[in-house]
């Protein structure tokens, strides 16, 4: 057996060893922990490190064992492993059910797509068919005018005959009168039968626009809802390799002053003055739609080559069209102004004047100088408190946009009723009959963020919905 000086020096050589493993590891726990920084690894000192140390050099100063209850570090590394394994399945399973739940809204929203384009081609197919049979209607009963004009005709020749005959055979008598007026009075008839196959054919022709018109609405609106359609599957705008290009350079070569073209005796376009008020307001209406789909993208596009910020790329196209539509409504009252000073002359006094204004200014609508107006409109977004823009932006680029919005809201104005855009302002109650929410709002928010585009209101009437984002906790 040892004596005790022997186990203690064993005892000693031990904690010499293990003090030596503990120097060497300490030496690499401070190595690692210097790589982190002077913030990092420090939630991992404090709840596995310290606690351990604290339990052991306490039991060992008071002569207790150490507390086998303490956990050790290894036992505390797997329950933090188990933890964080336990937030991730549950994260996981939260993201799984949203996605399953996004997927099934947007199955959804495109069966119900689906049938409402079945519908609206359904529509125009009955709309087409009973075109066509108006038409055919109305050719035959053109026919049979035609064959009642040459029966007329013939009818007046023979009659025209006779009494040339008459008066040079026979002298004048009761009895010739008599036969005369006969064919006085089945003239008459003959006049009035062929003045009520003209009636009938002109209310044909009314049904033929009529059903004309309302295929000009169904065109309109299937258009928007493609457009929409588009967007829905499409949600985040990439870039496009093509811009829309109307004519918009037309206007600058074209002279501002009205008085001018009724001097040179402009002769208005038969085309534009025969379209009704339905068929220019479905055309506008196509045209205000693929500006929201296709003219819009077009120009986040050109914005985000220099601006990365998505929600200031929209508030500053948003900007844009607003202040497109305030500047086209202006220029266009002094150009009905002007139009009025120049038809006084030759239609003073009359019944009809202000016919004939509306019908010059639908007549002569690429008179207007929208070059003018894109620099108003630029100008006036230069000065705007909510655009915060880098200074190697310049709103120029927006020319063809903004040029295109001008042109839209200057027709607009030329309908009976005008179209107008709803007022919006940040921080407004989320509307649902106005505007439908952006794809990466907040869809339980009820306080608009930011306007992506504005609603088209005919009086009170919201005729095609804007788009807004709607955040919580954002003011």
């Amino acid at each position: 057996t040892n004596t005790c000086d022997q186990n203690l020096n064993h005892c000693l050589e031990v904690i010499e060893q293990i003090s030596k493993v503990q120097g060497q590891f300490f030496r690499i726990l401070t190595t690692t922990a210097q790589e982190g920084g002077h913030y990092d690894g420090v939630e991992i000192i404090k709840s596995r490190l310290l606690p351990w140390l604290e339990a052991s050099f306490t039991a060992a100063s008071m002569g207790k064992p150490v507390d086998s209850k303490v956990p050790s570090l290894q036992d505390t590394f797997d329950k933090e492993r188990h933890k964080e394994a336990g937030a991730r399945d549950r994260d996981k399973q939260q993201l799984d059910s949203e996605l399953t739940s996004t997927r099934n809204q947007l199955n959804q929203v495109q069966d119900d797509l689906a049938e409402t384009e079945k519908t609206l081609e359904e529509t125009k197919n009955r709309s087409a068919i009973s075109l066509l049979a108006a038409e055919e209607e109305i050719n035959q009963l053109r026919k049979q005018l035609k064959s009642l004009q040459v029966q007329e005709d013939s009818r007046h020749r023979n009659l025209e005959h006779r009494s040339l005959e008459h008066r040079g055979a026979e002298p004048r008598g009761s009895e010739p009168r008599t036969s005369e007026q006969r064919r006085l009075d089945q003239r008459g008839i003959d006049k009035q039968g062929v003045e009520q196959q003209t009636e009938v054919i002109s209310d044909y022709e009314k049904q033929l626009r009529t059903l004309k018109e309302e295929i000009a609405v169904l065109s309109a609106e299937k258009s928007v809802l493609q457009g929409r359609s588009a967007r829905s599957r499409t949600p985040s705008p990439g870039p496009r390799s093509h811009s829309r290009s109307h004519s918009r350079s037309r206007s600058r070569s074209r002279s501002t002053s009205p008085s001018t073209a009724v001097v040179k005796i402009r002769s208005p376009s038969p085309n534009r003055a025969k379209m009704s008020n339905v068929a220019r307001k479905a055309a506008l209406l196509s045209r205000f739609s693929d500006a929201y789909s296709q003219a819009r993208l077009d120009a986040q596009c050109l914005l985000r080559r220099c601006i990365d910020r998505a929600e200031t790329v929209q508030r500053i196209i948003y900007i844009a069209t607003v202040e497109a539509f305030h500047v086209a409504k202006m220029a266009f009252r002094h150009f009905k102004i002007r139009v009025r000073k120049s038809l006084t002359p030759s239609l003073a006094g009359s019944n009809n004047f202000e016919d004939a204004v509306s019908d010059y200014i639908i007549c002569h609508l690429d008179l207007y100088d929208s070059q003018s107006s894109v620099n108003d409109v630029i100008r006036a977004m230069n000065v705007n408190p909510k655009i915060s823009f880098p200074p190697e932006v310049d709103f120029c680029l927006l020319s063809e946009f903004i040029q295109e919005i001008c042109c839209i809201a200057f027709a607009m104005q030329a309908l009976d009723p005008p179209l107008d855009i709803a007022f919006g302002a940040d921080g407004e109650i989320f509307n649902d009959c106005k505007y439908c929410r952006s794809y990466d709002s907040d869809f339980t928010a009820p306080l608009v963020l930011y306007h992506v585009w504005p609603a088209l209101m005919e009086n009170d009437c919201v005729i095609m919905k804007g788009e807004a984002v709607t955040k919580r906790g954002a003011f």
